[in-house]
């Protein structure tokens, strides 16, 4: 049995408003913050593609992350929300595919060994949703089955994919983790945060 195709789907077209510059192109460790989620994205093995969407800033980032094999797309109406970058990742998804897994940008503490687990666990059972649990608390990566897409599409809005996962408690499989909700990084401060805490 062929196993079943995942796209990824890593979200990096925010506006950063409340950080005031490009926060995809903070320095971190050696390179950018979403050049680090693309790292990680890039070893994971059970994702059959990735696509990023990009939105503000999105030549300049493109000047200044190696994507490589990746595949980019543009989102113009990125300031609707993150749901605007969801039809935009599915439009670009290959037409095979039959689940995609939602990665922020700006949550470096996403490894690729997480990416994996959630991949091969959601292959296992191929629940119509699944995400994960960070000891109790529930965060990303998400995956969504294909029957899904349009569910997805026709949200509006910032956390629209959780109206999903509200929608269809029953339904969702749980990804069990011992670790700590990896932060998302939308101020300033929650950026030094991360860097004290990757210095220890």
């Amino acid at each position: 049995m062929m196993r079943k195709y995942i796209s990824g789907l890593i979200l990096g077209a925010g506006s950063s408003q409340r950080l005031g510059q490009p926060k995809q192109l903070l320095p971190f460790r050696g390179t950018t913050l979403l050049g680090w989620v693309v790292d990680q994205v890039q070893q994971a093995n059970c994702l059959d593609e990735v696509v990023v969407v990009l939105g503000r800033a999105g030549t300049e980032i493109q000047e200044q992350v190696d994507f490589g094999q990746l595949k980019v797309t543009e989102n113009p109406v990125f300031a609707e929300g993150c749901a605007s970058s969801y039809r935009a990742g599915i439009a670009a998804a290959h037409p095979d595919c039959e689940a995609i897994m939602i990665i922020l940008g700006d949550q470096p503490g996403i490894t690729s060994a997480i990416i994996d687990r959630v991949a091969e666990e959601w292959r296992q059972h191929e629940s119509p949703i699944a995400l994960c649990s960070y000891r109790g608390r529930l965060g990303h990566p998400m995956v969504f089955a294909k029957a899904l897409f349009a569910q997805l599409a026709e949200l509006h809005g910032d956390k629209a994919a959780w109206k999903l996962v509200d929608a269809h408690g029953s339904l969702v499989q749980l990804v069990q983790f011992d670790l700590p909700l990896p932060a998302d990084i939308n101020t300033m401060s929650d950026f030094q945060q991360l860097e004290s805490a990757s210095s220890l």
